[in-house]
Parts: structure tokens; C-alpha cells; sequence
């Protein structure tokens, strides 16, 4: 006797359905135009709505994040994590009035104004963060912008020379920047230029006001004309809506190239700031975003940033598999707690992860996606076979 057959699916919207259509367990019928997906993914959307990307955020918690691993899985290699490091090389000074930022000279905080270092403080700090795994060094500026700076941007660019020199993907923070200065940093060899937007344009007065969205949004701009990676993401925790964080993906998602790195940092209160007392991001809402942008940013790197050291392990390993790709890991992050090389290695040989190296692309070889193909197909051709068995069956 024979039971009969019954395949159940979470009821999604017609937004929910159409934009994650190949990345669920279709009728058999279906398993080669699977198969070519696995192969060759989608190209990634451009065009996103705000009500489709609320449609995916606002989806069951554990739905979503199956959702969004199956298209980690398409685009990246599961295995693979990048190690970063960042170093503060000017300390606070910083004449804009963000009010979760530690480093504004707006506000009452312990961090006191410090000059630009010098090379070989940045040279050392470099080598031990290769020596220790990490493959991306990031250097930040408590600047606006960098006008007037032409000394201290000249030693920069020297900075960058030599890390790259190293064999070390860089990245930099100095505020914002024009299209000649992005010129010369990308001849330098700058790998990726960091400025995040932080949330949506609606809620972003209430956080900053001495730099409007429209200027970040130019300064962006301007490092991808320049040829040099974007990295732009937000904070959660700023007293933000679901609504703001998803006003957020969306803005970087309608981007002409999504940017290669999305930081998602949960805020880090510090005291004297104007936010010194706001709420912790819950740790739900931390899997929400970093799925929901997985799956609308499929191919971009998204990096765990700030506020990572208040996770447990059990928490971070829900946003790895929610599609998170990247730490920051060493002795600081700016002026906030960092997880250490060794803690953070040791997690990762536990899950079985591997650091991926400078210049690696996160995405699987063309051979192992089509092994995954062809594990679907010998998955699909057995349930044929069950089925029909079944149904034949059922009529005899």
C-alpha cells in the first residue's frame, strides 16, 4: 500500500514568487532549466520595488533564510569567508555631526583628535594582519572630506602603494571624495573605497545633517566611475524602521552596479554621543537584513562589521547562513571592540570555513556548480521515477 505524495510550501506573495522562482525545488518537469540556473545564475535586478523587497524582508524568519542560502549558494562559495582588517590612521577631529560617531568633534566622547599616522605604523599593521589571515586591509580618516589635504591625501596614496605592494586587497575611508581624487587613488592601486549610505534617504536627517544623502550617493559615484569597487551598506540600531532598513537595500540595490561589499553593522552605543543610550539591534532583525540583501544583491560581498563581538557564535552562524561572506577581525575596529584573529579562526575551523584570499572571487568554479547541477538532476530524475511509481500505483 502506498501513502500518497504530498509536497507543502510556505504561501508567498506573487513578488516573493517571482523574484526567488529559481531557487526552490521545482516539478520535475522543470529540472533542466534548474540545472542551467545552477550553471549560468541570473543576472542580477536592477529594478527592484520597495513593496518586493518588504515582501522578502517580511517573510518567515526561517523561509527567508533558506531562501537567501540557496542563492548564497548560486553566486558564492559557502566555504569561503574573507578576513578583514581595519585601522584607524586619523583619529577623531571630525567636523560632520553623526550622531552615532564616537570621532565627530560635535560631540562629548573619550576619543581625542590625533594627526594622520606615519607609514611604517600602517606598513606594520598591514603585515601582521596578513600574517594573521586577512586579506583586505582597510584604513579609515576621520575626515568630511579631503579638502585642503593635499599633504596628508599624498602620503595616503603612498599608503596605498606599499599595502598593495604587499599583495593585500585595500580599501579606504576618508570621507567624500571628487572624481580627480578617486582618479589618483585608483591609479594608486586602491581595491575598494568605503562610504555607506547608513539607512534610508527618509530617515537619514535624523542620524546626519552636515552631509546630505545626495552627496554620499556623488561620492559613490565618483569612485565607480573611477573604476575602483564600491563598498556602501548601513548601521542597524540607529532607531530605524524595517521600514528604513529596507528603504536602505533598496536604494544600493537601484545602484547601475550593485556595490561589491555590503557592511551590515549593528551599533555600537558609545557614551556621549546622542545615542549613547539607543537599543540593541535584535538579533533577528540583524538576519533579516543580511538575508533579505543576499538575496537581492546576490553576487555583492556581504561583510559583518561593527557590533559583531556582542554575537554569539550560535547568532553569527545565522548570519553566515543567511549569506553574510566577510568580517572584520582584529585588535580594533576604529574605535570600537574588534573579535580577535585567533577567536575568529578558530570559530571558523569549527563550521569548516576557509578564508578566501586577496583578489579571490567568493562565487564556486564553473566545475563545481556543475557538479551541484548535476547533483539536482539525479535528485529530480529519483523523484520522477518515486512519483511515478506512486501515482501508478494510486490508480491501480
Amino acid at each position: 500500500m502506498f501513502r500518497r505524495l504530498v509536497l507543502v510550501s510556505a504561501p508567498a506573495g506573487p513578488a516573493l514568487r517571482r523574484s526567488l522562482a529559481t531557487h526552490v525545488f521545482p516539478h520535475p518537469a522543470t529540472a533542466a532549466a534548474v540545472t542551467a540556473a545552477a550553471v549560468s545564475p541570473p543576472p542580477a535586478r536592477h529594478d527592484w520595488m520597495k513593496r518586493e523587497i518588504q515582501e522578502i524582508y517580511d517573510s518567515p524568519l526561517l523561509d527567508l533564510v533558506f531562501r537567501a542560502a540557496g542563492v548564497h549558494r548560486q553566486f558564492h562559495d559557502p566555504k569561503k569567508v574573507q578576513l578583514c582588517t581595519l585601522m584607524n590612521i586619523k583619529t577623531g577631529g571630525c567636523t560632520e555631526d553623526c550622531k552615532y560617531c564616537s570621532q565627530s568633534s560635535r560631540h562629548k566622547t573619550e576619543t581625542k583628535a590625533q594627526k594622520l599616522v606615519d607609514l611604517e605604523p600602517v606598513l606594520e599593521a598591514a603585515r601582521q594582519a596578513k600574517a594573521n589571515g586577512s586579506t583586505r586591509f582597510c584604513m579609515g580618516a576621520a575626515w568630511r572630506d579631503l579638502a585642503g589635504r593635499k599633504r596628508g591625501f599624498e602620503r595616503i596614496l603612498h599608503m596605498v602603494r606599499e599595502v598593495r605592494g604587499m599583495g593585500m586587497e585595500v580599501c579606504t575611508t576618508l570621507g567624500m571624495l571628487s572624481a580627480e581624487q578617486a582618479r589618483q587613488l585608483k591609479e594608486a592601486g586602491l581595491t575598494a573605497y568605503n562610504h555607506n549610505l547608513d539607512t534610508s534617504r527618509e530617515f537619514y536627517p535624523s542620524v546626519i545633517t552636515t552631509r546630505s544623502y545626495d552627496d554620499r550617493l556623488e561620492t559613490i559615484a565618483n569612485v565607480r566611475d573611477a573604476g575602483i569597487s564600491v563598498c556602501s551598506g548601513g548601521i542597524l540600531g540607529l532607531g530605524e524602521s524595517k521600514e528604513d532598513r529596507v528603504g536602505l537595500i533598496w536604494e544600493v540595490s537601484n545602484m547601475p552596479e550593485h556595490p561589491e561589499s555590503f557592511p551590515v553593522n549593528a551599533l555600537v552605543p558609545i557614551p556621549g554621543t546622542p545615542m549613547e543610550n539607543n537599543e540593541p539591534v535584535p538579533v533577528h532583525s540583524l538576519i533579516r537584513t543580511i538575508a533579505t540583501a543576499r538575496i537581492v544583491l546576490p553576487s555583492t560581498i556581504i561583510r559583518l562589521a561593527a557590533g559583531r563581538q556582542t554575537l554569539s557564535e550560535a547568532e553569527q552562524a545565522m548570519c553566515f547562513m543567511s549569506g553574510a561572506n566577510a568580517v572584520f577581525t582584529g585588535e580594533k575596529m576604529l574605535t570600537t571592540p574588534c573579535s580577535p584573529w585567533d577567536e575568529d579562526k578558530a570559530m571558523m575551523a569549527r563550521w569548516g570555513l576557509e578564508g578566501m584570499q586577496s583578489f579571490e572571487q567568493a562565487r564556486p568554479s564553473g566545475k563545481e556548480r556543475r557538479q551541484e547541477a548535476g547533483c539536482l538532476d539525479a535528485i529530480d530524475a529519483s523523484r520522477t521515477v518515486d512519483v511515478k511509481r506512486a501515482l501508478a500505483s494510486e490508480v491501480a
